[in-house]
């Protein structure tokens, strides 16, 4: 999948999709190109890493600053947003997980298959959702096969026990799963939906002002991290 369809598969407008796929692949890569930061396109930059490692220098480009702020940080956005289409579309994040449970010696081989099993929406922490929720969240869409286990607090930020934690998951049909993966949703205390002023056309994007989660006290602590360092309040 290529960013301009991926930004519209996330509920970015046509119109949003265009300039920043034209300002990724066009000016940006102009300018970096220019001030010695890359020597080759954006669209060839597919490791995370790597874009992390550019993202300062790319913004401290004197006609990135200039325009930036001219275009009320339109170009900063557009990285940000080709930041989080790497980590979505590859598996690099994922398998980077993955190992660092399997090379971590504190841990026995069964916590390990079930700690894999969970960073990749599966096995024993996937049944519990199901058992829990037995329907997508938000919606209550019931065939398991459309649903996704969701993490409330990310896996990265998250201990062991909060991994497999049931009450640190949700499960969504995955266009919700995907907002809120990425920021775009999130709930109070009430259940209560909050949407970010980033997300656009959430009406097409399946996004409801009137839908709310049923949470109970467990849930509490893991959504108030997502409120706090996952939601987009711009």
């Amino acid at each position: 999948m290529d960013f301009h369809t991926w930004l519209l598969q996330v509920g970015k407008s046509p119109r949003s999709a265009k300039s920043y796929s034209s300002a990724i692949s066009g000016v940006i890569t102009d300018w970096a190109t220019q001030a010695g930061v890359i020597d080759c396109p954006l669209t060839e930059i597919t490791s995370v890493r790597q874009l992390v490692e550019l993202m300062d220098r790319i913004k401290a480009i004197d006609i990135f600053v200039e325009r930036n702020t001219k275009g009320k940080a339109m170009y900063s956005s557009a990285l940000a947003a080709y930041m989080e289409y790497l980590s979505d579309v590859s598996s690099e994040e994922v398998q980077e997980d993955i190992q660092d449970v399997l090379s971590d010696r504190s841990i026995d081989n069964t916590e390990k298959e079930t700690l894999v099993n969970a960073r990749v929406g599966q096995g024993q922490f996937r049944r519990q959702l199901i058992d829990q929720w037995e329907h997508c969240a938000l919606t209550g869409y019931r065939d398991p096969r459309f649903l996704v286990a969701s993490h409330i607090k990310p896996w990265r930020k998250s201990t062991n026990h909060e991994r497999l934690d049931p009450y640190n998951g949700l499960l969504l049909l995955p266009n919700l799963d995907k907002a809120f993966d990425l920021g775009y949703i999130s709930f109070e205390d009430t259940g209560r939906i909050m949407i970010s002023g980033a997300l656009e056309e959430e009406q097409t994007l399946g996004v409801r002002a009137t839908m709310r989660l049923q949470l109970q006290n467990n849930h509490l602590d893991y959504m108030t991290y997502h409120r706090q360092y996952v939601f987009k309040r711009d």
